[in-house]
């Protein structure tokens, strides 16, 4: 497993069942079981990707008498947008650089389209 938290983060999303996962818990919590019933994996198998979504710190179990709930660490999400954010801002400096680019270039040097040659009306015919 990678040792940064951003690439724990990120390696933890790359499955879609834990993506899925994480889209059902910003609903609100749920046990194991209930995030199960969905797939046609074990309870397991579910266990086996919270353990993933745990350890890169995107879910947390605490105990409630005997319910288990699995909470959403939204808190994870600042690193990964604050991350995404840095590079969205890079690039639409790059797209305005070009922007400004093209507009400083001389325009289109085509000529004009000539006109299309008009009817001559009945009484210019004669």
């Amino acid at each position: 497993m990678p040792a940064d938290a951003l690439s724990r983060v990120f390696a933890a999303l790359s499955d879609p069942i834990r993506r899925d996962m994480v889209a059902r818990l910003a609903d609100g919590d749920a046990t194991v079981n209930e995030l199960a019933e969905p797939y046609h994996v074990t309870v397991q198998a579910v266990s086996k990707h919270l353990k993933v979504l745990e350890d890169a710190g995107v879910v947390s179990r605490s105990r409630d008498a005997q319910r288990r709930p699995v909470h959403l660490e939204a808190e994870v999400f600042d690193l990964m947008t604050r991350w995404i954010e840095r590079y969205r801002r890079q690039a639409e400096e790059r797209y305005r650089r070009l922007d400004d680019l093209l507009r400083s270039m001389p325009g289109d040097e085509t000529p004009a389209r000539p006109e299309p040659p008009t009817t001559p009306s009945k009484e210019n015919r004669k």
